[in-house]
This record gives C-alpha cells, sequence and structure tokens, in this order.
C-alpha cells in the first residue's frame, strides 16, 4: 500500500486526504491544529505530530498550505519535508504559490534526489470533497506519470502543463479568469435586482446561453441569498492576485481588468472583509451602486 504523508489538512486539504484514504491509499497526516487531523482520523487516515513524522515512512507527500513562505517553510525548513526525505520520495505540492519558488522547490528537491511536482488544484472546496478538482501540474513528464494514481483519486481534470513552475503559472491564469468571471456576475446580478428582474430565473436562462459559467452555476445562489460562507476566502484570492500581477509585470503583460479586479478584492481585505467567501465582491459592487 502506498502511504501518502499530507501536510494542511484544511478546508481543501482535509477532504483531499480523506479521499485519499476511500481510494485505499494509507494517509498520514499533519495540521497545525489538532481537529483537522482528528477529521482525518476519523476518516480512516493517520496523525502526525509533526512534518517529520509524516514524511519518515511516506512514499509521496503532498503539501497544502496557503502561501510561498509556508510551503519554504514546510519543505525547506530544518525540520521540513527534505531533512528527512529518502531518495525517490514523490513530492507534490497542491498550494497556490510564486512559479519562481515552486521552482526553487523542485531544485533544492533534486538535489537531494527527491522528485518534485507543483500542482495546484481548481474546483473549490466543492471540488475537494468530491473529489472533482482541476489539478494543472508541472514537472518532469515520468515523474506525472509516477503521481498518476494519487491526482486522480482527488481530482477528475488532471494535466501536464509543463516544466517545474509551469502549474503554479496555469493556477494564476485560472485565479484571473475566477476573479474577472465573479466580478462580472456580481455587476449582472446587482444590475438585474435595480430593474425588478425575477433574478433566479434570470441567472437559469444566462447559465443555459453564451454567458454561461462555472461561477453562475455554483455561486450565484448564494451570492443572491448573500451568503458569503468561505470556500475560497476572498484574503487567499488576494494573495492569488498579487502573484499574477507580479508574473504579468516580470513577463511585461497588460492585463488592466485583472488589476482593476484585484484593487477591489484588495478593498475588501482592508476592510476587514477577507474572511468571506471570494463572491463577496458583489457587497462592493452593491455599495458602489448605492443599494
Amino acid at each position: 500500500m502506498t502511504t501518502v504523508g499530507f501536510i494542511g489538512l484544511g478546508i481543501m486539504g482535509g477532504p483531499m486526504a480523506a479521499n485519499l484514504v476511500t481510494a485505499g491509499f494509507d494517509v498520514i497526516g499533519h495540521n497545525r491544529s489538532a481537529p483537522a487531523m482528528e477529521k482525518l482520523v476519523a476518516a480512516g487516515g493517520r496523525a502526525a505530530r509533526s512534518v517529520a513524522e509524516a514524511t519518515r515512512d511516506a512514499d509521496v507527500v503532498i503539501t497544502m498550505v496557503p502561501d510561498s513562505p509556508d510551503v519554504e517553510a514546510v519543505v525547506l525548513g530544518e525540520d521540513g519535508v527534505l531533512a528527512g526525505a529518502t531518495a525517490e520520495l514523490l513530492l507534490i505540492d497542491c498550494s497556490t504559490i510564486r512559479p519562481d519558488v515552486s521552482r526553487k522547490v523542485a531544485e533544492a528537491a533534486a538535489g537531494r534526489g527527491v522528485r518534485a511536482l507543483d500542482a495546484p488544484v481548481s474546483g473549490g472546496e466543492q471540488g475537494a470533497i468530491d473529489g472533482t478538482l482541476s489539478i494543472m501540474v508541472g514537472g518532469a513528464a515520468a515523474d506525472f506519470e509516477a503521481a498518476r494514481p494519487v491526482l486522480d483519486a482527488i481530482g477528475k481534470t488532471v494535466v501536464h502543463v509543463g516544466p517545474a513552475g509551469s502549474g503554479q503559472t496555469v493556477k494564476a491564469a485560472n485565479q484571473l479568469v475566477v476573479a474577472g468571471t465573479i466580478e462580472l456576475v456580481a455587476e449582472a446580478i446587482v444590475f438585474l435586482e435595480a430593474y425588478g428582474v425575477d433574478t433566479e430565473a434570470a441567472v437559469r436562462v444566462l447559465a443555459g446561453g453564451l454567458a454561461g459559467n462555472a461561477i453562475l452555476e455554483r455561486k450565484a445562489a448564494g451570492m443572491l441569498r448573500r451568503e458569503f460562507t468561505p470556500g475560497f476566502r476572498l484574503e487567499l484570492h488576494h494573495k492569488d492576485l498579487g502573484i499574477v500581477q507580479a508574473a504579468a509585470r516580470e513577463a511585461g503583460i497588460v492585463i488592466p481588468l485583472g488589476a482593476a479586479v484585484s484593487q477591489l478584492v484588495a478593498a475588501l481585505v482592508a476592510r476587514g472583509d477577507g474572511a468571506l467567501d471570494h463572491s463577496g465582491l458583489l457587497k462592493l459592487v452593491q455599495e458602489l451602486s448605492g443599494r
């Protein structure tokens, strides 16, 4: 049985680890808070008191933590994954971080004989629960093939997109599209409400036409009810849009609409709404419209 060490059992990591258990993997998870580890144990996994313990006997280690510094600490730190890694360990980072940090991790891993992939995911909490995530993977093609059984247990669309860092580049593009789409859906909802239209009916017909998109399907109902329980927090999307802007600047690419949405997200985070779901962009559109 393949043993998977799973670091980071939050909103996304917890159900991903549970799906690996269901698929027949021996999963030993570590998280900074105990309740998340207890949930994994209840699902049939095991708990580790440290990153080192989760890594020690693992064939595969998956990291799912919030930001680039967290990945560096968990993987490259004194007591991190690489410190106790055995040769041929397969390291899969599913976090969303800067592409240059993924390349740094891959280089450090190679120096220890560890195979590293950057494999950020998209699909939100529900996709993690259902095991239907879209996973964009950067790294060596042979390492991607070795990781397929694990990735197929947590995702539905699993695609190798290029060398180290490429997965993070594609995820940055994903976050750009998602933020822009949420903003446009929010504007459309406020617009429709201003004219007294049956918004539920309007969303249904919009979703069936050329305007149809995953945001209308998955987020619009909650937006209409003004329910912003986080599936993906605004503060994390704010972080991701910072990655997009930095990468675009480095490449000399202009993203005017992306920059505008980034500022709207930044405004919500700055005023204390960062813990809301990213569909909370609707709140700002409504207020700017004086409604």
